[in-house]
Order: structure tokens, then C-alpha cells, then sequence
């Protein structure tokens, strides 16, 4: 988790997992039922799905026991169905903040095709993630230990993508959201 450790880690936690390339219900992906209850028998209390691209939250007694939980889900993933893509697992008060912060605000929306977050673990130190892709079609706004803001434009027939300027940046995975996606995650589950 891309956040400091909780203090003697005696404070539940409600978190949120990112999987990277998952479609639930396609070829080595769970059907939704099958996502929420492999989180709940790795121990995560009340697993939640949000949308059909890998991305869950649930509670925890702290930090430690959430990272164990998705170690756990993970593997168990892999044994059913096949799932063997990575997680990336952030705090929900920590998307809250990032939400609130508004990082895009201000940036015109004109030849903007999408607003995205990506998720990658550990801090970028020593390696450069370019300003920009080499065809322009992603921009960085801002960089985080944890997280990439970047403005997404459509030139020629697709859209560009975060997610492969980071891996081959970093040499590590990633795993991208719509902006909105996680504003309409931050505002379903944050205060429920």
C-alpha cells in the first residue's frame, strides 16, 4: 500500500484493490459473486465490486491484514480461475483525498478524450516517467509514490494509453482508471 502505516495498526480500514486487465466475468476473470466472495473468504469484511474492471473495496482490522487479504485473494484467484494479474491496494481516505484535491481542475477539456489515475507500487526514485508519451496522446499532470495523473487524447484511431507510458517506464505493472471512475468510487463508498 502506497500509504504510511497506521499507527500501532489497531484502526479498521476500509480499502480498495485495483486489478490490472481484469473483465469480471470473461476468460480467467471470477464472475462478480465469485470476486466478492473469494475477498470475504480471504477474510476482507463486506467485499464490494464497483463496475466489471477489477476494482474492490473492503474493510480490514488495518493495513497488514488487508495486504495478507488480497496476498490470499490473489492466490486463490489464480487457483479458480485463472487470474493471475497483479493488485494494486490503496486506502479509500486516500482516493477521498486525491478526489477532493481536484488535479484536474483548471485543464480545459477541449481535445481531452479522458482524465485518468493509474496505480503502480513503490516510488518511482531513479527512473524518469516521461512528461509525455512520444505521439502526445498521454500527459502527465502529476506523479505520486503510488499514483500517475494523466490527460488521455484520441489522435488517429485510438486513444493513448497510461498505463503501457508507466510499465515501460518503471519496468513494473500498472493499472489505469477513468478519473470518473474513481470520483463516483470515492463517492459511493467513502462515508457509507
Amino acid at each position: 500500500m502506497a500509504t504510511t502505516a497506521l499507527a500501532g495498526e489497531q484502526a479498521a480500514v476500509k480499502v480498495v484493490v485495483f486489478f490490472r486487465a481484469v473483465n469480471l466475468g470473461q476468460k480467467n476473470c471470477p464472475s462478480r459473486a465469485q470476486f466478492e466472495a473469494t475477498f470475504r473468504e480471504a477474510g476482507g469484511e463486506a467485499p464490494r465490486s464497483f463496475l466489471t474492471n477489477g476494482t474492490l473495496v473492503f474493510n480490514a482490522r488495518h493495513e497488514t491484514a488487508a495486504r495478507r487479504i488480497v496476498r490470499a485473494a490473489r492466490k486463490r484467484l489464480a487457483e479458480t480461475c485463472g487470474l493471475t494479474e497483479p493488485a494494486f491496494l490503496r486506502r479509500l481516505d486516500d482516493m477521498a483525498r486525491l478526489v477532493e484535491s481536484d488535479p484536474f481542475a483548471g485543464i480545459s477539456r477541449r481535445a481531452v478524450y479522458r482524465f485518468c489515475v493509474s496505480f503502480f507500487d513503490g516510488k518511482p526514485a531513479g527512473v524518469r516517467v516521461p512528461r509525455r508519451s512520444s505521439r502526445g496522446d498521454v500527459e502527465v499532470v502529476r506523479l505520486t509514490r503510488g499514483e500517475m495523473l494523466s490527460i488521455v487524447r484520441k489522435l488517429g484511431s485510438g486513444p493513448g494509453s497510461p498505463t503501457l507510458l508507466l510499465e515501460n517506464a518503471l519496468g513494473r505493472p500498472a493499472t489505469t482508471r477513468v478519473w470518473n471512475t474513481l470520483v463516483r468510487l470515492v463517492a459511493r463508498f467513502h462515508n457509507d
